[in-house]
């Protein structure tokens, strides 16, 4: 059995970060995509297998695994290939390939979807499938994987995408919450009717930073309202708010707003918060009056 590759698969160094990775994966797999390429044999080839590189890739776990074997093939490689190298020691990921009520090839429609190496190195473990066999494993399946690319927005609030299936529309809902990775499964919308999963990229927002539930952003203020008090104009996703400023609100100063973050996957009525950072804007100029009130008031000893 001969060693794959993933990581020339699609394209990418072995040092690649997950969002290359996931962009690289993105754009092969529209490339050679089964509907882009009806009746291309060798296009369908191509895509299972930018497909099974993907699936260990975009996981931490598999990439460990399969990275440790790549570096002691390297190795038995290097010492002039002694023996046949040992397949089975790598044979024991944990939990093995994903896979509901059927064989690994189910996936693809009886076509041999994945690899004899993809299954010899992944598919142990529990009821996982070893090579040769034809083991069944209950549990969730991989199927075909589709890269869907949100706003930060449509991810607050959720959203719906129609996909082409057959010549058939099927309005697919994204919920709130959603973040990049999470996987949202369509029933029979992948290639021969299987289960097509979509892989959700959430692109930035330049007014706010995403950390877990909770969203940062800033508010900018006149360097009066942050001495004497005032109000602040905030965005979120629900419109434009007024943010109470305390007399003497010193520049950088942090409010939370609690509940207007985003909102739980499992439950969108619970929120994160919302945390605002105040910038303070000093005036370039100033008329002759506000001059002389502010050296006036410099005089004054605190």
């Amino acid at each position: 059995m001969d060693y794959k590759d993933y990581y020339k698969v699609l394209g990418v160094e072995r040092n690649a970060s997950e969002a290359d990775i996931r962009k690289a994966y993105r754009k092969l797999a529209m490339q050679y995509h089964p509907d882009r390429n009806p009746n291309n044999k060798q296009a369908e080839e191509r895509f299972k297998e930018i497909n099974e590189a993907y699936q260990v890739l975009s996981d931490p776990q598999k990439r460990s695994h399969y990275d440790r074997l790549g570096s002691d093939y390297s190795n038995w490689q290097r010492r002039g290939a002694p023996g046949n190298f040992n397949w089975d020691q790598y044979g024991g990921f944990p939990g093995g390939v994903h896979v509901e009520y059927g064989d690994l090839d189910d996936l693809f429609g009886g076509a041999g979807g994945f690899s004899d190496f993809f299954r010899t190195i992944f598919g142990r473990g529990g009821e996982g499938v070893g090579t040769g066999t034809r083991t069944r494993a209950r549990q969730q399946p991989q199927g075909y994987q589709q890269e869907l690319e949100i706003t930060l927005e449509e991810a607050f609030k959720g959203t719906m995408r129609v996909l082409q299936t057959d010549g058939k529309q099927k309005q697919v809902h994204i919920p709130a919450g959603v973040r990049t990775g999470s996987k949202v499964r369509v029933a029979g919308a992948g290639p021969n009717g299987l289960d097509l999963y979509l892989i959700v990229d959430v692109k930035d927002d330049p007014r706010f930073e995403r950390r877990g539930n909770d969203l940062h952003t800033t508010a900018t203020v006149s360097i009066f309202t942050a001495i004497l008090g005032g109000e602040a104009e905030v965005e979120t996703f629900n419109g434009k708010i007024k943010l109470n400023v305390p007399v003497g609100t010193q520049p950088e100063q942090v409010f939370r707003l609690a509940g207007r973050g985003m909102p739980s996957v499992k439950n969108a009525k619970e929120k994160g918060d919302l945390y605002v950072r105040l910038k303070v804007q000093i005036p370039k100029y100033l008329s002759p009056k506000q001059r002389e009130l502010l050296e006036e008031a410099s005089r004054i000893k605190f």
